[in-house]
C-alpha cells in the first residue's frame, strides 16, 4: 500500500491580503505559520503515518511550511526535493491584484473564468516586466521558454503531472514498499493538477474543487496507483469550512 499526503503551505501575507500570487514569493503570515504547526501534528498523531521524503515548490511559503510541519512532526532529517514544477499556478498581470477589486472591475464571471476555467489563462505579464521569473536566480537553468508569463490549470497539469511520474511516484514505490509515506507540501493550483490526474477528475468538475491551507489530504493507494481511500486528516467539517473560505476570496 502507497501513502501519500498533500498539503497546501498555511496562509500566506499575499492569501491575508486577498491578492493573487502565483509565482511571487511571499512569506507565511503568523496564522499560516500556526497552520503549518497544526499540519505537523496531525502528521505526528497518525502512529501508521511514517514520513520519509518531502517535495516542495521553490516558493518560500511551501518551502517554510514544510520545515514548520516536519519540525512539529519530529521529521526535520527527512531528505526534501524542491522543483519549480511544484510552483504556484502563474496568474500572470493578475499577480499582486486584489480578488475582489478584480471581480468589480472585469465581473464575477470574468474572474471565475481567470481564477477556475481548466483552459482560460489571465492575461500575460506585459514583456519586460519585472516580475517575470526569468530574473530570479532561483530559476537559472530552467529554459527560458519554460517559464511562463501566464497559465491556465491546463498549463499547471502540464508541467506537474511529469515531476509527478519521474520523480514523485518513484518515490510512492520506493519508500512504499518499505511501508513510507511521501509529503507534497505545494500550492493550490499544483494540488488541484495532482489530484485531477490521479483521481480522473473531469475538465468541468476540476473547476469547483478548492484546497484549504494547512490541512493534509492523504492517500493510500495500491501499487498500480489506483486510490483506496482519500480525505482530509482531522475535523472533516473544518477542512470543508476552510475551503469554503477560499472560494469566498473573490468576493
Amino acid at each position: 500500500m502507497l501513502d501519500l499526503v498533500l498539503l497546501r503551505h498555511g496562509q500566506s501575507t499575499w492569501n491575508e491580503l486577498n491578492l493573487f500570487t502565483g509565482w511571487e514569493d511571499v512569506d507565511l503570515t503568523p496564522r499560516g505559520e500556526e497552520e503549518a504547526v497544526a499540519a505537523g501534528a496531525l502528521i505526528l498523531a497518525q502512529e501508521d503515518l511514517d514520513v520519509r521524503v518531502v517535495h516542495t515548490s521553490l516558493l518560500t511559503r511551501a518551502i517554510r511550511t514544510a520545515e514548520i510541519c516536519l519540525h512539529e512532526a519530529g521529521r526535520s532529517w527527512v531528505p526534501v526535493r524542491r522543483h519549480w514544477r511544484l510552483n504556484e499556478r502563474h496568474y500572470g498581470d493578475l499577480q499582486g491584484r486584489n480578488k475582489k477589486e478584480t471581480a468589480e472591475r472585469h465581473g464575477a464571471e470574468q474572474l471565475k473564468l481567470w481564477r477556475r476555467s481548466y483552459d482560460t489563462p489571465p492575461p500575460p505579464l506585459p514583456d519586460g516586466d519585472e516580475r517575470h521569473a526569468g530574473t530570479d536566480p532561483r530559476y537559472d537553468g530552467v529554459p527560458a521558454d519554460a517559464l511562463p508569463t501566464t497559465e491556465c490549470l491546463a498549463d499547471v497539469v502540464e508541467r506537474v503531472v511529469p515531476y509527478w511520474q519521474d520523480v514523485v511516484v518513484p518515490d510512492l514505490l520506493g519508500f512504499g514498499a518499505r511501508g513510507g509515506s511521501v509529503l507534497v507540501v505545494a500550492h493550490g493550483n499544483s494540488i488541484r493538477a495532482i489530484r485531477k490526474h490521479i483521481e480522473g477528475i473531469s475538465d468541468t468538475d476540476i473547476v469547483d474543487l478548492e484546497i484549504p491551507t494547512g490541512i493534509p489530504y492523504r492517500y493510500l493507494m495500491r501499487e498500480d496507483l489506483s486510490i483506496l481511500s482519500g480525505e482530509y486528516m482531522g475535523d472533516p467539517d473544518a477542512a470543508r469550512r476552510a475551503a469554503e473560505a477560499v472560494a469566498r476570496q473573490a468576493g
